[in-house]
């Protein structure tokens, strides 16, 4: 794969054409995207978010930013968990931010929105105490960019928590293959009425660097004290690091 070249699923792709179909892929689920997250994961989904922010540990009054915040579950999670946090919310598809909102008024939470690149941030630096990126950062072209970015807009002190589909524990691939391949493909045809975008989210997440090569690349962009937490034997992980 050349310099300009980037993963779509299992394709090899033009990093310039991977927001563009990343973007069809997103506008299509958008609708129905909670629906096929509690499906796909039995509802495991809400359990790992609630993990990630016991993890977070913040103080009150903290500035989070929630990059790639989609239909707002992780944002409507901190905004429950303490009323002093100041969030602000990102995701680079509009459709599914406006999902988000929705969510967000009818549960009574005002929290501005912006869509924007997460590999371009609009925000100062060493402004967040703390970033999060939930199922979003596998998408991104340039998940070196994306760190940077994050890092960058981190304060002295401040964590990153990145919860993402990663590898699973060995001896379960073989099973763990045959449900994500076949079923996750199915019930996107049959309940979201698109099969194809849900065959690309299986493959992204196949494609997507292990945790330990996570762990290397974020150590590459500065963080301290970086680990991870496997979840689910490893179908998820939770990666933190630290900016000092």
């Amino acid at each position: 794969m050349n310099p300009h070249e980037t993963k779509f699923g299992f394709q090899t792709i033009k990093e310039s054409e991977k927001v563009e179909r990343v973007g069809k892929v997103f506008n299509s689920v958008s609708s129905n995207y909670d629906l096929m997250n509690n499906l796909m994961s039995l509802g495991l989904h809400n359990v790992w978010k609630k993990i990630l922010i016991d993890t977070s540990s913040l103080k009150p009054k903290a500035k989070i930013l929630d990059i790639a915040a989609g239909t707002a579950d992780l944002t409507l999670a901190f905004a429950k968990a303490n009323k002093s946090y100041e969030i602000l919310q990102t995701d680079i598809n509009h459709s599914m931010l406006m999902e988000g909102q929705k969510k967000l008024i009818n549960n009574g939470e005002i929290i501005p929105a912006i869509t924007c690149d997460a590999e371009a941030l609009p925000f100062p630096n060493n402004y967040f105490d703390c970033v999060t990126i939930a199922f979003g950062l596998r998408n991104m072209t340039k998940k070196e960019v994306a760190l940077r970015e994050v890092y960058r807009v981190l304060s002295p002190g401040g964590k990153v928590l990145i919860l993402e589909f990663s590898h699973i524990y060995q001896p379960l691939q073989k099973i763990y293959d045959t449900l994500s391949f076949k079923i996750i493909p199915m019930l996107g045809k049959f309940f979201a009425k698109d099969e194809l975008s849900y065959k690309y989210l299986v493959e992204s997440i196949r494609v997507h660097p292990t945790q330990e090569e996570l762990k290397t690349m974020m150590e590459a962009e500065a963080f301290e004290k970086v680990s991870y937490r496997n979840l689910s034997a490893g179908i998820v992980a939770i990666h933190k690091g630290y900016k000092f």
